[in-house]
């Protein structure tokens, strides 16, 4: 009978943590996305599994299944210095990731490590340890060298040159899709088909707010004027799966994700960023 009780105690008492760790973690979750963190659509489909890892900076929601983060959240603002820290030397394995992932996985792969959450970004806005964050292999997805060097990073360096300096504050989630035929590095990570990337100018008392999205295929030359990519968000979330925003007013994020409308973020001027490399 005493063991019973003891026994009983040791549940309550790792509820109670486990609760207590919750509610933390959720207050952490919250402040690294907006609106609510991207979820399934359907909650059974193995496809959309994912588990919210916390970085300094940002949020990933990870796939085990896939070896890729499904989605990334992150918020950018203006900075008086825009200067970034040195760029770390190479990728770090992520202890959280149920099997090991490793930077030498992609060597000779013919994929780059493709950063969700960008370096530079992230290192001018939330310091050297959210840049150093960047460099774990939970943060990278298959890309090829065409998307990762000239259009993804184009599209990047709009956002945190442009963007930002524009609104003040961007919200950004961003990741891989996937469609119907699977494909695998000899490693065994998915190699995605295309990526998405969300930009949310958060709105306030009668100034509703403002998005912008983007999928861009791995078959990408390059140099394409970055509106050739501008879609819906209802576009990403039928190509992913993926909810987002679920936290907003259905009378805000049904029109919010329904339309099409560059205009008020002047990406025709910004479309044609040759890139730096």
């Amino acid at each position: 009978m005493q063991l019973f009780r003891m026994g009983g105690i040791g549940i309550v008492f790792a509820l109670v943590l486990g609760g207590l760790w919750f509610f933390q973690a959720r207050d952490r979750w919250d402040a690294l996305s907006w609106e609510g963190m991207p979820h399934a659509q359907v909650w059974y489909d193995w496809h959309t599994l994912n588990r919210p890892l916390t970085n300094h900076g940002y949020l990933v929601g990870w796939s085990d299944l896939r070896g890729n983060p499904l989605w990334v959240t992150y918020r950018l603002h203006r900075v008086k210095n825009p200067d970034s820290d040195p760029r770390p030397r190479g990728f770090r394995s992520d202890w959280r990731s149920l099997w090991p992932i490793d930077s030498d996985d992609y060597t000779r792969s013919g994929y780059d490590r493709g950063h969700m959450a960008p370096n530079y970004a992230m290192s001018v806005v939330h310091g050297r340890q959210a840049q150093l964050d960047t460099f774990l292999m939970t943060n990278v997805s298959p890309q090829r060298p065409d998307l990762n060097r000239k259009a993804w990073q184009r599209l990047e360096e709009v956002v945190i040159d442009h963007f930002v300096r524009r609104f003040g504050t961007v919200w950004v989630t961003t990741g891989p899709i996937f469609d119907s035929r699977i494909t695998r590095m000899a490693s065994l990570i998915e190699v995605p088909d295309a990526f998405y990337k969300i930009l949310i100018v958060p709105g306030s008392v009668g100034n509703p707010p403002k998005a912008l999205a983007f999928i861009l295929p791995q078959t990408v030359k390059g140099n394409e004027p970055l509106d050739r990519f501008v879609v819906s968000i209802d576009e990403v979330e039928r190509r992913t799966g993926l909810d987002f925003f679920s936290d907003l007013p259905d009378a805000i994020e049904v029109p919010l994700e329904g339309s099409v409308n560059p205009g008020p973020w002047h990406l025709d001027s910004v479309a044609r960023t040759p890139s730096r490399y």
